[in-house]
């Protein structure tokens, strides 16, 4: 395991993040293609849901298993373009944030490193593809306001 856990952003329709709910949140799958990030994940590393359309963050929850496959479909994907998600990690639930209590990704937009990568009138995407790791700093700033969104105290 790497010295410290990192953090990544697992973008994803609010469909597939209804259908980890019904898992308990206790599995995550990652598409086809990307295979190799989920490979360099570790147990113990933090994955927050960005949650695409309503551009709002839904949760976290942390890494508890070694990388495995399989093609069992669980999550609906887009439609007409199916994947299996075959990438897969056992999690548990961190924080999972009622759907009023999303924290919209334009209320901290202004406050990530990794937005700033961006020109400030396309940081939407930031969010743009299925995985990615932000700093140290952004993983504080994201988990501090979704609990304070859920009304939970730091």
């Amino acid at each position: 395991m790497a010295d410290k856990p990192a953090t990544w952003i697992l973008t994803g329709s609010t469909d597939n993040f209804a259908a980890t709910r019904d898992h308990g949140f206790t599995l995550i799958g990652f598409k086809e293609r990307r295979r190799k990030q989920a490979e360099s994940m570790e147990i113990g590393d933090r994955i927050i849901f960005y949650l695409t359309k309503v551009m709002a963050f839904g949760g976290a929850v942390t890494i508890t298993s070694e990388l495995f496959e399989d093609r069992e479909a669980l999550w609906p994907g887009k439609p007409g373009n199916p994947d299996p998600y075959p990438w897969r990690r056992e999690t548990e639930p961190e924080l999972i944030l009622d759907e009023d209590d999303w924290l919209p990704a334009e209320s901290v937009k202004d406050d990530l490193e990794h937005i700033r990568k961006w020109p400030a009138e396309h940081w939407k995407l930031a969010f743009q593809g299925q995985l990615r790791t932000v700093s140290d700093a952004d993983a504080r700033l994201l988990m501090k306001r979704m609990r304070a969104a859920a009304g939970v105290r730091a």
